[in-house]
């Protein structure tokens, strides 16, 4: 019986010589990565040695990530202590993987991951976020854990009684029509498969479009399948994998991509052809209440985010600003632009796409989350609508349980933000 990507790299993860969907094991991590939560972890993590007289030493620094995107700069007092705190751990345990707020090596950790040749192919890859499930894109098994479990990853050095997913197949044909992207897929398919519809499932992504499709939109694809309720997202390594971690993350030792078997066990096969698709929004306020843009155009818009987790690399911002490309922000409308890395900020700065945005009348922030949490820059006022490029619109998501968010490409976002009111940014061009 054929085995899928993640039973193989669980298998070899947990030196066994072969699992299946179902069977509980406990894979070594290669990459255990947290953000400021790291505080919450650090605290769990020295409660494990409390009495024991060892020394609360993390096993293995080197396989450690901390990023600080979700505050940045921060908001609060208690926010900045907790980060002196983190600061501190960083320095005394030796760990290097570390992207404190900096304009040249910050920015958002699903980005600065895969930017810095950090996640490989065949890794087994841990984080105290949802969506670490986006580091699929680079075939990578990547999933979200909580902070006592990233705690006790800390200290063994292996995730405890994982279970081993059911995999469902996601085959993705077609060319995808002038401004329909990977966005737009993956919001089609959460509102096709439900935001239950994965639920303790791997979308394993296949396909001619996938083949064809940068490590950007995949990115973008495996970041929200968790939306469909998947444990992960994850495209196989293939050429296009080798080339990003060669040619843009700079990775120069050896690689081991890792494959289905062609005789593989699936749950179920999901097919969706790309050529048929029109630009997406996911209405409020859920993920999978999905329609496309000609059923809701119209609707008044008062802020409008580009940037996250999910869309804020250079491909984003260059779609963003070719829409807004001789054109102005409408009176009335805010944009915010948050790139995704200080890499990316530096590189939209040499192309001109900055400078597109402020002469259209967008701020550009820092690299970072910016409100996509809720807890920070670009909070909404009640009664407000924001149309975004990230990955959730719940109730509150963005602070406040009295404003409504839509989400869509960032061709449709600044299409919106022109308008005044959600655009199709076919119309007119």
């Amino acid at each position: 019986m054929g085995k899928t990507v993640v039973e193989k790299i669980l298998a070899r993860a947990a030196g066994l010589p072969a699992v299946s969907a179902g069977d509980v094991v406990e894979p070594r991590v290669d990459v255990a990565m947290s953000h400021e939560n790291a505080a919450l972890v650090i605290n769990q993590f020295l409660e494990i040695y409390e009495g024991t007289g060892r020394e609360a030493k993390p096993w293995d620094p080197s396989k450690i990530a901390i990023v600080f995107d979700h505050r940045i700069p921060a908001e609060s007092p208690k926010t900045a202590t907790n980060q002196k705190r983190i600061r501190a751990f960083v320095e005394k345990h030796g760990i290097g993987r570390f992207h404190d707020i900096r304009g040249d090596v910050g920015g958002i950790c699903h980005q600065i991951l895969p930017e810095y040749g950090y996640v490989r192919p065949g890794q087994v890859v841990v984080g105290t976020d949802s969506h670490t499930t986006s580091h699929g894109a680079v075939g990578a098994f990547a999933f979200g854990i909580g902070a006592t479990e990233m705690a006790s990853v800390w200290a063994l050095g292996a995730a405890v009684n994982v279970e081993v997913p059911r995999t469902i197949k996601v085959v993705v044909n077609g060319e995808f029509p002038p401004f329909v992207g990977p966005k737009d897929l993956i919001l089609h398919l959460v509102g096709k498969l439900t935001a239950q519809g994965g639920n303790f499932r791997v979308l394993e992504f296949h396909g001619e479009t996938i083949r064809r499709m940068s490590t950007s939109g995949r990115l973008a694809v495996c970041n929200m399948s968790v939306e469909a309720g998947a444990t992960s997202g994850i495209v196989p390594a293939d050429a296009e994998t080798l080339r990003y971690l060669r040619e843009e993350a700079g990775v120069t030792d050896p690689l081991e991509p890792v494959v289905p078997d062609p005789d593989a066990v699936y749950e179920r096969v999901v097919e969706v052809d790309v050529s048929r698709l029109e630009p997406q929004v996911a209405c409020p306020h859920t993920v999978d209440n999905v329609h496309p843009i000609s059923e809701v155009a119209g609707v008044r818009v008062h802020q409008v985010v580009v940037g996250s987790c999910t869309n804020g690399r250079l491909d984003d911002l260059e779609a963003a600003a070719e829409v807004l490309r001789g054109k102005k922000v409408a009176p009335g409308t805010r944009m915010l632009v948050f790139p995704a890395s200080g890499k990316i900020y530096q590189e939209a700065m040499a192309k001109g796409y900055v400078a597109e945005f402020m002469r259209a009348g967008a701020v550009v922030m820092n690299a970072g989350c910016g409100p996509c949490l809720g807890v920070h820059e670009g909070a909404l006022g009640d009664g407000e609508v924001a149309v975004s490029t990230t990955n959730r619109n719940f109730k509150g998501r963005m602070g406040n349980p009295e404003s409504e968010v839509y989400l869509c490409s960032p061709a449709v976002a600044a299409a919106s933000a022109v308008a005044g009111v959600l655009a199709d940014p076919r119309k007119g061009r």
